[in-house]
Parts: C-alpha cells; structure tokens; sequence
C-alpha cells in the first residue's frame, strides 16, 4: 500500500484570511500589537501555542494564554456563524479521488485542531476520504516527527512507501526526519525555492502537476 500524507491549511485549503482575522483578534485580546500578515503566514502550520511563541517572544505567558484562547473564540465562532472561509485550492477535491481511486491511501498531518480539522473535512465532503487523521491537539508541533509517525503506523504503511504533502519547510523537515519522502506545493506560505533548500524533490504547481509527480 502507498500512503499520501497531506498537510492541510495552504496544501488542501486556503484558510489564510480566517487564519490572520483570528490571529489579530487573539493579539487585540491579549494587548499586543498585531503582526502583519505577511508574518503570521509565515507561521501557519505550526501548532498555535509555537506559532504565538514566534509571533510574540517577549510576551507575558498569560498574554499567551489570553491570546491562544481568544484565537480558538474566534474561529468557533465564524465556524457557528457561517464566516469561516476555507475553501479547497482548485482542482484539490478531483485529485483526491483519483488518489484513491489509483489505489492510494489518504491521511492528514497538521497544526489544527481535531475539531477544527474534522469541521474542514466535513464542510467539503472529504472525512471519509481519510485513513489517519494527526493534529496539534495529540502531537507535538512540526517538524517533530510524531504526528507523521503515526499516521505511519495507523495507515500500516512503512516510511519508504509514503509521501508528505505540503507547503512550508515545517512539513519537509518533517518528513525528512521521519524518513518520508517529501513533495511541496506551491501554492500555500512557504516558497518552492525554499522548499527545495529543505529537502522536497519537486514542488507543483497546481493539482495535475501533483497528480502526475505521485505517479
């Protein structure tokens, strides 16, 4: 069996704009001043308590604190309410079926949350395209290898016969340690150049080129 292992904000959806309104919001609650969002990009895949680490070093852990929790406030609520934006990229959904229908097993490894994931999945009609569901709320952040190693061993897939999929150096290095091999997209936060320096052996640039990179 052949195991693709996706990322999923930048790499399946394009979640960006919720990502950085949530991310100003939880900034105002904690009384910090907001970063731009050329910065918070940079950050999205990291699991969120990392990513405020990054976003603001010198901040007070119960500023973190505020700040982690007024972010999960925020997306809960543009989730119940029907803003949340987090369309998949073009041409994601018909690759996924072919994926599968070429005899690919399916898993996600990514810095959400199991609600926020299974919310996302669900939202586009793709839960039970998946045999191995890994987010923050079980692992450690990328690139530590964990969250991978067990969509691994839940998929029953050794690492020479998988692949990870994603957008930033976060899910390269990931995978160069867990010993997967690595394709990067380029059209989520990270740059191709940038992944190639990581390790990825080819970048796409849309869905097809993907589809024909995994064959």
């Amino acid at each position: 069996m052949r195991l693709a292992v996706f990322d999923c904000d930048g790499t399946l959806v394009d979640g960006q704009a919720s990502i950085c309104e949530a991310m100003e919001t939880a900034f105002a609650a904690a009384a910090l001043p907001a970063p731009s969002r050329h910065t918070i990009r940079r950050i999205v895949g990291l699991s969120l308590p990392q990513a405020l680490r990054m976003l603001a070093p010198d901040a007070s852990d119960d500023q973190h604190a505020i700040a982690l929790q007024a972010y999960k406030d925020a997306f809960y609520t543009s989730r119940i309410e029907g803003t949340l934006e987090e369309p998949l990229f073009a041409g994601m959904a018909e690759l996924l079926d072919a994926l599968r229908a070429d005899g690919w097993l399916l898993a996600v490894a990514t810095g959400k949350s199991d609600r926020g994931l299974a919310s996302c999945l669900a939202s586009h009609g793709l839960t039970d395209h998946f045999v191995s569901l890994q987010t923050a709320d079980r692992h450690p952040s990328k690139p530590n290898p964990a969250m991978l190693e067990a969509a691994l061993f839940e998929a029953g897939v050794q690492p020479a016969d998988a692949v990870m999929i994603g957008d930033t150096t976060y899910d390269i290095t990931m995978a160069r340690i867990a010993r997967v091999r690595a394709f990067g997209v380029d059209w989520g936060y990270h740059t191709a150049a940038e992944l190639l320096a990581e390790g990825a052996e080819a970048v796409a640039s849309d869905c097809n080129h993907l589809r024909e990179l995994l064959r």
